[in-house]
C-alpha cells in the first residue's frame, strides 16, 4: 500500500526548500534519513546557495543537481563543484566540516536535493572521506533513463562507497513513457517526484511529496504524462534507533553534547574549511535531552 506525507516548508539562509525527511509518521526509509528538494530557482545575482562552514558526524551526505552547479569546501582540504548528472558524497564519520555555495560564476539557476544516510554502527566512528564521481551507469529502457546514483538498480552499479545495502536513482520518463523497474524486494523504498506528473500502478503521484513504498515489492511500475523526474531511494532498515539533531546523527544525547562542544570548541575533531570568507555557522543551543527515533 502506497502511504503519502507532503514535504513541510523550511529554509536554509536566503534558499526556500521542502523538507521530505525525516517526517513525523516516517522517520527513515531505510538507512535514508533526510531529504531536502530546492529549486528550481533563476537569479541573476547573489548565492541562493550558502551555507557556511558546519560539522556533521555519522552519515554521508549525497549532494544531486537537476540544474545549477554548487561548490562544495570540506575540512578535508578537497574544493569539488558538482554538476547536474555528478555526485558528490561525503563521509563524516568521527567527524567532518563542509561548506556549500553558489560558485560566483554559475548558470543562474539551481535545482537540486540534499540528502542524508545514516552510518551503521560498524563505520560512523571511522575516518572522514569525500569522492566526487562525474560518471554514473544509466539503465534506459521503454523511455525511461535510470542514473543509478547509488547502490544498485537493474543490473547496473554506481561505482560510489556504501556501508549498508541501499538505492538511490533519478528516474526520467520522456513523453507518456511506461516502465517497470526491478526493486530489491527486502529494502523499504520511496518516490520523491521532482518535475514533472507521473503515477505509480495507475494512482497520481503528488509533487512535493514523499511516497512510501514499503518493502516487498519486487518491481514498480512508473508512467508519466509528458516528462517527468523521479528520485528513487531505499535500502535494508538499519537496524538501530538513531538520533538526529542539527547536523549530527548518532545514538546518545551525550554524542551529540559531545560533538557540539567540540565544534563550538574549536577542537581539531572537525578541522576548518579553508577559502570560505565568512564566518562559519554557530551551533544552536542543546536544551532538552532528545531520545533516539526506532530502528524501522
Amino acid at each position: 500500500m502506497l502511504e503519502s506525507w507532503p514535504a513541510r516548508e523550511e529554509a536554509i539562509g536566503e534558499l526556500s526548500i521542502r523538507r521530505a525527511l525525516p517526517a513525523r509518521r516516517r522517520r527513515t526509509v531505510g538507512p535514508w534519513c533526510f531529504l531536502d528538494r530546492y529549486g528550481p530557482i533563476r537569479f541573476s545575482e547573489g548565492k541562493p546557495m550558502d551555507v557556511a562552514p558546519h560539522p556533521h558526524i555519522g552519515l554521508q551526505t549525497v549532494s544531486w543537481l537537476l540544474d545549477g552547479e554548487v561548490l562544495h569546501r570540506d575540512s578535508l582540504g578537497f574544493e569539488q563543484l558538482v554538476r547536474p548528472g555528478e555526485l558528490n558524497l561525503m563521509t563524516a564519520g568521527r567527524g567532518i566540516a563542509h561548506s556549500e555555495e553558489t560558485p560566483e560564476a554559475s548558470s543562474g539557476r539551481l535545482s537540486g536535493v540534499q540528502l542524508w544516510i545514516a552510518q551503521p554502527g560498524a563505520s560512523r566512528e571511522g575516518e572522514p572521506a569525500f569522492h566526487h564521481h562525474a560518471a554514473l551507469p544509466r539503465v534506459e529502457r521503454d523511455g525511461v533513463r535510470a542514473t543509478v546514483i547509488l547502490g544498485e538498480l537493474a543490473g547496473e552499479r554506481s561505482p560510489a562507497a556504501l556501508f549498508s545495502p541501499l538505492v538511490g536513482a533519478e528516474l526520467r520518463l520522456e513523453g507518456a513513457a511506461e516502465t517497470a523497474l526491478p526493486l530489491e524486494p527486502r529494502f523499504e523504498h520511496a518516490l520523491f517526484v521532482l518535475d514533472g506528473s507521473a503515477s505509480l500502478a495507475g494512482e497520481d503521484l503528488a509533487p512535493d511529496t514523499l511516497h512510501f513504498l514499503g518493502s516487498r515489492r519486487d518491481h514498480v511500475a512508473l508512467a508519466g504524462r509528458g516528462p517527468a523526474c523521479l528520485l528513487l531511494i531505499g535500502g535494508l532498515p538499519l537496524g538501530e534507533p538513531i538520533l538526529m539533531w542539527w547536523n549530527f546523527v548518532a545514538r546518545t544525547h551525550e554524542e551529540i553534547a559531545d560533538a557540539r562542544e567540540a565544534w563550538e570548541r574549536g577542537e581539531a575533531r572537525f578541522g576548518a574549511v579553508a577559502r570560505y570568507r565568512w564566518p562559519r555557522l554557530d551551533a544552536p543551543p542543546l536544551r532538552a535531552k532528545a531520545k533516539p527515533n526506532p530502528a524501522s
